[in-house]
C-alpha cells in the first residue's frame, strides 16, 4: 500500500487533473482534514489545510466538498472563514450547497423511536455527559478518558445498543474513540452517490478519509475515482492508497492546486 504503489496511484491520478476540464475533491472531516481534540469544538483544521482549499477552490477546475458526520452547523463554525464550500452533514442527511442553500433529509418514525429509546437508555446508563445528540444517530464519546475508563464506557455503551439496533433498523458503527448508533440511511457512501450524479462522467474525483464510516465511501467510488486513506497508522481498508498526516497530507493538497493551476 505504501511508497511505490501509493507513488504510482497518486501520480496517474493527478496528471489526469491537468487536462480535466472540471474534478471533485471530496474529504471527510475529523481525523482527515483536522486532527482530533478532546473538545470537539477545538478540532480546527491542520494549518495551512484551508488556505490549500481556499485555492482549490478557487480555481474553478476543482468542486470541493466536505462529507462528514458532524452536523452542518459545527463544520461552518470550524471552517470559517471559508464560506463557498459544498458540505454533507450527519452522515448525509444534511447538505449545503456553495451557494448558501441547506436542506435536510427527515428520518421516519420507527427510527425516531429506536432513537428515543437510545437516548432514555444514555440516562439510566449515567453517559449524559459523553454523549453527542444529533440529527438521525446519538454517539457516545470516550475521548480523554483513562484507558481503564474508556474501556468501561465502551463495553458498557456496546451492551446496551447492541440489543436496541438488533430489535431497530439503526446501526452501530465505531469510530475513533467512541461509538454511534445512527439510521442505516444515509451513509457517506450513499453522499457520494449523489455528488457522482451531479458530476461529468469523466470528471477525476477523490475521497480522502480516516474513519471505518468512510468505507462506505471508499466502496462506492470504487473503480469510479481515487479513494485515500488519512491516518498516522494504517490500517485494513477498501481505500485505494494510504497518506499520513499532516505533511502528507499537505503535499497531496498542494499538488493537486498545482495540476490543476498548469496550462
Amino acid at each position: 500500500m505504501r511508497d511505490s504503489v501509493t507513488t504510482s496511484l497518486l501520480d496517474a491520478f493527478l496528471q489526469r487533473l491537468k487536462t480535466a476540464p472540471s474534478s471533485a475533491l471530496l474529504l471527510d472531516y475529523d481525523g482527515t482534514l483536522a486532527p482530533f481534540h478532546v473538545d470537539r469544538n477545538r478540532a480546527f483544521p491542520y494549518p495551512g489545510a484551508i488556505s490549500i482549499l481556499e485555492k482549490i477552490a478557487q480555481s474553478g477546475r476543482t468542486k470541493v466538498i466536505i462529507i462528514s458526520g458532524r452536523p452542518i452547523v459545527e463544520l461552518r463554525a470550524l471552517l470559517a472563514p471559508m464560506n463557498n464550500l459544498e458540505m454533507w452533514g450527519t452522515h448525509g442527511l444534511e447538505r449545503h450547497l456553495s451557494n448558501g442553500s441547506y436542506s435536510c433529509i427527515p428520518i421516519n418514525e420507527e427510527d425516531a423511536v429506536a432513537l428515543a429509546k437510545a437516548q432514555e437508555w444514555i440516562v439510566t446508563a449515567g453517559l449524559l455527559s459523553r454523549a453527542e445528540v444529533k440529527l438521525g444517530g446519538i454517539a457516545i464519546h470516550w475521548r480523554g478518558l483513562s484507558p481503564a475508563e474508556a474501556k468501561s464506557v465502551q463495553s458498557l455503551t456496546l451492551d446496551g445498543w447492541t440489543k436496541i439496533a438488533e430489535q431497530s433498523r439503526l446501526k452501530l458503527l465505531q469510530f475513533e474513540a467512541g461509538l454511534e448508533l445512527r439510521v442505516s440511511h444515509p451513509d457517506k457512501g450513499d453522499a457520494v452517490t449523489s455528488i457522482l450524479a451531479d458530476l461529468e462522467p469523466r470528471a477525476p474525483v477523490a475521497y480522502m478519509g480516516d474513519d471505518l464510516t468512510d468505507e462506505d465511501a471508499f466502496c462506492v467510488l470504487n473503480g469510479h475515482g481515487l479513494t485515500v486513506l488519512v491516518r498516522d497508522t494504517y490500517r485494513e481498508t477498501n481505500a485505494d492508497t494510504w497518506i499520513r498526516p499532516l505533511q502528507e497530507l499537505i503535499d497531496l493538497l498542494e499538488r493537486w492546486l498545482i495540476n490543476i493551476s498548469s496550462k
